[in-house]
């Protein structure tokens, strides 16, 4: 199995407002970017909105090490938290409402087909991928301004 490297970021420009994402693969010697945003939305749906994006560029199952610097993201899946949110109708621990359920289950069911480790990096810290990724979120951004 191929061992693939994805980066990722999401930017929002006012929290709802202009946002985008941008991921980085890596495979051997080979990277593609990608990026894409929306008119409105918010940081947590594009740092969901990268990964998805990420996983679904991959043509067939592979070993991942995905880097991120969302706590919303790591902790979501490392924790399992959407997981559980899964299992009980959305629902969290609150007794609230999870948000953006659509994005968490199509991440759900893309981690399914890969072995996937995630690392979280602080954001803005100096980490190359990620200050690359960050740019590319926020140039995809600037197209949704007015």
């Amino acid at each position: 199995m191929k061992t693939v490297e994805i980066f990722t970021d999401g930017a929002c420009s006012g929290n709802p407002g202009p946002g985008g994402w941008g991921t980085i693969l890596r495979y051997q010697q080979h990277e593609k970017e990608l990026s894409g945003g929306e008119a409105e939305t918010t940081n947590n749906r594009m740092e969901l909105m990268a990964v998805i994006a990420g996983l679904r560029a991959l043509r067939q199952p592979c070993n991942v090490i995905l880097t991120s610097d969302s706590q919303y993201v790591c902790n979501g899946i490392n924790k399992g938290w959407a997981v559980k949110w899964k299992k009980n109708n959305w629902i969290k621990s609150d007794k609230t409402k999870a948000k953006n359920i659509e994005l968490w289950d199509e991440l759900l069911s893309l981690l399914e087909k890969h072995q996937v480790k995630i690392i979280w990096v602080r954001g803005h810290n100096g980490h190359p991928e990620n200050e690359r990724c960050d740019r590319l979120a926020v140039a995809a951004a600037e197209k949704y301004k007015q």
